[in-house]
């Protein structure tokens, strides 16, 4: 397979280095899905959650289910399928098939959620906003946004018929999206750190793999 350098700014992203990270990615994940098994919440997880918490008020209660809500799936699958058909106007036939293997990222979240069977945090712990379904590891929406909006920034540097006032615009947006969402759902309640870092860990595994597949001699 012959991976293409990508730049980003200040430096030429390889093959060799996205190996490399998502190494670190795997032994993360593996490390932090032990810890997660074998002990209960963390006096790290209780303490984030407690300072995440404790300014709350009804406009970041309002800001931060709206960060959230493209993480439900009344919201994901328009917004993948929007942007696949965006991607066919333009012609990026095979962007748009890759785009919509984004929403496997749902399914890679269910499966690690039943394996670890992890309870959402109690609400004699944390103040539960918005109440979830499912377990609690990994956190669904940081997988998601990770896979999706990771692979919308890929794209920016990746296509040359976007203007590159525009490729910033929609990078930097992904990029906020990509990092506002860990707040967010520990915010709501509705996770622990270690949820939404495993979340991170394995969306970056999750992306690594699309990329390396779009680059492969995968064909429609």
């Amino acid at each position: 397979m012959n991976l293409d350098r990508f730049k980003f700014p200040g430096a030429v992203f390889t093959e060799k280095a996205a190996s490399y990270i998502t190494l670190v990615a795997v032994l993360g994940f593996t490390i932090l899905t032990i810890m997660v098994v074998v002990f209960p919440p963390t006096t790290l997880d209780r303490w984030f959650s407690s300072e995440v918490q404790e300014h709350g008020n009804a406009f970041f209660d309002t800001f931060m289910k709206g960060v959230s809500s493209i993480g439900y799936i009344e919201y994901m699958v328009p917004l993948v399928l929007a942007s696949s058909i965006v991607l066919l106007l333009m012609k990026q036939k095979k962007e748009a098939l890759f785009m919509l293997f984004t929403l496997v990222s749902g399914l890679v979240s269910s499966v690690a959620k039943y394996f670890v069977n992890r309870p959402r945090p109690a609400k004699d712990l944390v103040r539960v906003i918005e109440l979830t379904r499912q377990q609690s590891y990994p956190s669904g929406h940081v997988l998601f946004y990770t896979v999706f909006f990771g692979f919308v920034v890929f794209l920016m540097y990746r296509l040359k018929k976007i203007p590159v006032l525009l490729k910033l615009l929609i990078a930097t947006s992904s990029m906020t999206m990509i990092a506002l969402v860990s707040i967010s759902r520990v915010y709501l309640g509705a996770h622990w750190l270690t949820d939404v870092l495993a979340g991170y860990l394995l969306g970056i595994i999750c992306l690594y793999g699309l990329i390396r597949l779009y680059f492969s001699d995968f064909r429609l």
